[in-house]
């Protein structure tokens, strides 16, 4: 699989951005976890999980997604989910496009589907709110990654995880319908993006 070329500036640039120790280590749990899915089963699924799954956790899935077919790695499967659901935020959509993904919007009424491209060949992502146990997601066996704080507090216990992370980011929310809008939505996409290629690039690296 190779990713469009429309994204290809974009992963050389999020997989060169430096991360702080801090947030190495998180990621490094979460890399030798995925590592253990690949040997022991061939395939790792990576469900990621915020509130009202309408921002950050959409914006995880779709960069990890870009990242495994940057470094070339099969068998990553990536979702999201909400302890409730909302919509897909219009703004979350709107960062995406300008950073290059192609987007299609496949439903109507208040809580549409987003088919999002990312490589050639394969189909699109679909982002649409859902909660994380939701049919499409996986029911069993997964790896559960809190994107935001709320969630993480407020949901104790993730049904079928098979582990769970902790991986916070602050909510591009606070910005909305404030001149810095576009512009923190960008910055959220880069740093959540910075971390899912570093994520990915450390799972090959392992994986060799």
């Amino acid at each position: 699989m190779k990713l469009l070329p429309t994204l290809r500036s974009l992963a050389a640039d999020l997989d060169a951005l430096p991360l702080s120790p801090t947030r190495h280590g998180l990621l490094s749990d979460v890399a030798r976890a995925v590592v253990e899915d690949l040997r022991d089963r061939g395939a790792s699924t990576l469900t990621f999980i915020c509130t009202h799954n309408s921002r950050r956790s959409h914006l995880a899935q779709v960069l990890c997604a870009t990242a495994a077919v940057h470094h070339g790695l099969v068998g990553i499967v990536c979702c999201s989910g909400g302890t409730e659901a909302t919509a897909c935020n219009e703004r979350t959509v709107a960062a995406l496009q300008r950073a290059g993904f192609p987007v299609t919007r496949a439903g109507e009424g208040d809580n549409p589907v987003y088919e999002i491209g990312c490589a050639e060949g394969v189909s699109p992502l679909r982002a649409w709110s859902k909660v994380y146990h939701a049919d499409g997601n996986p029911a069993s066996g997964y790896l559960a990654v809190m994107t935001c704080t709320h969630a993480d507090e407020n949901c104790p216990v993730v049904m079928g995880a098979r582990h769970r992370f902790s991986l916070p980011y602050r909510d591009p929310k606070e910005s909305d319908e404030t001149p810095l809008e576009a512009a923190t939505y960008d910055e959220r996409l880069r740093e959540i993006g910075a971390e899912m290629f570093h994520l990915m690039r450390r799972v090959r690296e392992e994986i060799g």
